[in-house]
């Protein structure tokens, strides 16, 4: 054995593992945890003819980068004022998880 090798016990093999799969289970969780947000952007559908759906606030989502999202060929700030208008906000922070109306069209 050369003199510069790590040998681990039992003990240490058991922490090694059990390290590693609780990080590939928070990596797991993560990415559920991604999809999950991704899939909810787009609940409670109205129907087409009103051209708005319901939307659930990402962590971190500005008013500006959602109506981006949805703007189109649209300005951005006309959309910004469809979704203040629309939901009857006072301002222009939106807190994670609140539900929004916002316009498809």
């Amino acid at each position: 054995m050369a003199a510069n090798s790590v040998r681990l016990t039992k003990r240490g093999r058991n922490v090694v593992r059990s390290t590693a799969l609780l990080s590939l289970l928070v990596v797991i969780g993560a990415g559920f945890s991604a999809v999950g947000n991704a899939s909810e952007k787009t609940i409670d559908a109205t129907p087409a003819s009103t051209g708005y759906v319901k939307v659930v606030v990402a962590p971190g989502e500005t008013l500006w980068s959602l109506a981006s999202m949805v703007a189109g060929n649209r300005s951005i700030s006309s959309v910004e004022d469809a979704i203040v208008s629309a939901n009857n906000l006072t301002g222009p922070d939106l807190t994670a998880g609140a539900r929004l109306w916002v316009p498809t069209r």
